[in-house]
């Protein structure tokens, strides 16, 4: 096991691997920006590192500060956590040429699953069940309209390293393809140096549906279930639930089933997350794979009582994976409400310090947070300020406990999303289970406080 674990990271996120690292007797690093000198990342770790100023390319993405970082506190591991360096394979390549292991998979796997063209042609490969799409990246808009033409319209079009969104465009007809293409490679080539993009068929009224896997250095993987992630906003997830409400016990073991399929085919190791959208007649299909931990993972550990972060520590250090997927019993619901720092209709991020800040307890709630009365919430980064999650015997008793935590959950000196989560936990659409990917498209804001 490991003796020293760099952290490279913030927020809720860093607290969560310190913990994990308590727990596991290992000490801990933390590195922080300027704009972090009173996060509570660095007070609750073992040791701390300042790596830079405020914009996350002079730190928190910075390479040589956090190995440097990590060779000066003789950290013999480093955790992403999500987001930043979590799935940059040059991250990898520069811990590893510095003997720091990684805790996550290899840089393979990376690749195979960053590259989404290319994932697509290993699920295929797999038999894993893909949207019908481009054998491929587009090699120019001749063959976009090709491509089109045979799938048939609506048609979507992705940037190949892309993810969070950006680089993709809905072309809802053969006049609307040029542009959408055209826009597609400009924005995937700014947010990622690559202006690569494919196409696949665009499915109106999906669900999102994503499942958790686990795998060993010694090929061994399981899964632990899903997660329903369809309420969200440019494709930014708002509300997730653990189990899904539309899933039969036969249609969760084959979306099970492909998820192992789909980590086999990259011999994954670590936790990870197979992503699929499900359409209107049950049929299910790969979309990505996000290889590191989600943001959501807790709403997993509530309703499956494996600890992930654990795990992920344990896997890299080189132990097997002890689960068998017959050990997996999956118990209850949980819902995660991640509020954050904006305005809960516009949306608009709002910065600043709390003045007062109030969390829920009591019976089946758990809240991630690494924000305080006095801490002020930089601009810089992500916006999120806390995950809260219910946990109940059922779905009905996961939601009253989440209403009720969400009642009882107070911060002052800025602007959050609190009253939108209430909104949406009253909805009728939300409480039949029934909403797709379009929920918030149609979503009545009303009042706000």
């Amino acid at each position: 096991m490991f003796q020293k674990v760099l952290i490279a990271n913030r927020g809720e996120i860093a607290l969560r691997v310190i913990w994990a690292c308590k727990e596991l007797g290992i000490k801990t690093v933390a590195v922080y920006s300027e704009a972090d000198s009173r996060a509570l990342h660095r007070r609750f770790a073992d040791e701390d590192v300042c790596i830079g100023p405020a914009p996350s390319a002079s730190s928190y993405l910075h390479v040589p500060s956090i190995i440097s970082a990590a060779e000066i506190t003789g950290a013999e591991a480093i955790h992403p956590g999500y987001g930043f360096l979590s799935e940059n394979p040059q991250f990898i390549e520069a811990t590893e040429s510095c003997n720091i292991a990684f805790i996550g998979p290899s840089i393979e796997s990376i690749k195979r699953m960053g590259d989404k063209a290319e994932a697509r042609k290993t699920m295929q490969s797999a038999k894993v069940p893909v949207l019908p799409g481009s054998d491929g990246p587009l090699r120019d808009l001749e063959h976009a309209k090709i491509c089109a033409q045979n799938i048939g319209f609506p048609v979507i079009i992705k940037a190949s390293a892309g993810g969070g969104g950006r680089g993709m465009r809905i072309a809802w007809n053969a006049e609307e393809l040029e542009g959408a293409y055209q826009l597609a490679r400009s924005e995937a080539s700014i947010s990622f140096a690559n202006d690569e993009v494919y196409l696949e068929k665009f499915l109106t009224t999906p669900r999102h549906i994503e499942v958790q896997i686990l795998g060993d250095k010694y090929g061994h993987i399981i899964h632990l279930g899903e997660r329903e992630c369809s309420i969200q906003r440019r494709h930014q997830k708002i509300i997730e639930e653990a189990p899904s409400a539309v899933l039969n016990s036969e249609l969760r073991t084959m979306m099970g089933k492909a998820a192992v399929a789909a980590a086999k085919a990259t011999s994954y190791c670590g936790a990870g997350t197979v992503e699929f959208l499900l359409d209107e007649d049950q049929k299910f299909y790969f979309m990505e794979m996000n290889t590191r931990i989600q943001v959501e993972h807790g709403i997993t550990e509530l309703i499956s009582g494996v600890d992930l972060v654990k795990w992920q520590i344990k896997i890299a250090a080189g132990a097997p994976l002890k689960l068998k997927q017959r050990d997996i019993k999956l118990k209850g619901h949980s819902i995660e409400c991640r509020i954050n720092a904006e305005d809960p209709v516009t949306f608009r991020p709002s910065p600043g310090t709390i003045e007062y800040f109030h969390l829920p307890g009591g019976p089946g709630i758990r809240v991630d947070s690494a924000a305080y009365a006095g801490y002020f919430v930089p601009p810089h980064y992500d916006s999120l300020v806390a995950k809260i999650m219910s946990y109940g015997n059922d779905r009905e008793e996961a939601i009253a406990r989440m209403r009720r935590a969400l009642d009882l959950t107070v911060v002052e000196g800025i602007k959050t999303n609190r009253t939108l989560h209430q909104k949406i936990l009253k909805d009728r659409v939300f409480l039949s289970g029934e909403y797709t990917t379009k929920f918030m498209e149609t979503f009545d804001f009303g009042e706000n406080d």
